[in-house]
């Protein structure tokens, strides 16, 4: 087989051009399933995604001081079925729980919308605690430009 110097270049580039979409990715799909175990250290459970569970923040946002967060679980809110707790997980943060909501059944519903400082582009993770120690949980990443945690 002769190699030419054409072939070796158009291999160089080929596998560097892998290798740097495998550095450059972002770390959601690699860390996905530690951040989910990290959060399940922090509460001290075991923590399963659900459809139930609403996260919504953008993916981009220009600033880490204020980035939007809607949440919202599907719960009749009734007393043999409710959401009692929702906390809120950066991990990449100095302060790893960015924020916690209690409900009542009956007399609210498990919606919030808010805003929340993120240090760095990273997995956030919203957790919600069932009335039959269930943890539910919904991850989203948000890539931030600028760190809102100084």
């Amino acid at each position: 087989m002769d190699l030419t110097r054409r072939d070796v270049l158009k291999g160089g580039c080929s596998g560097g051009a892998v290798l740097a979409c495998a550095f450059l990715a972002p770390a959601e799909a690699s860390d996905a399933d530690q951040v989910m175990e990290f959060v399940g250290q922090q509460i001290g459970g075991v923590v399963t995604a659900s459809d139930s569970v609403h996260l919504v923040m953008p993916a981009t946002f220009p600033t880490g001081y204020t980035v939007p967060m809607e949440l919202r679980v599907d719960s009749p809110m009734t007393r043999d079925d409710h959401v009692r707790r929702i906390r809120v997980f950066a991990p990449e943060n100095p302060i790893v729980e960015v924020a916690g909501f209690n409900f009542v059944p009956g007399r609210s519903v498990a919606r919030v919308s808010t805003r929340i400082r993120l240090a760095k582009p990273q997995n956030v993770v919203a957790v919600a605690e069932m009335n039959d120690g269930r943890l539910l949980a919904a991850r989203t990443w948000v890539d931030v430009a600028s760190n809102g945690c100084a």
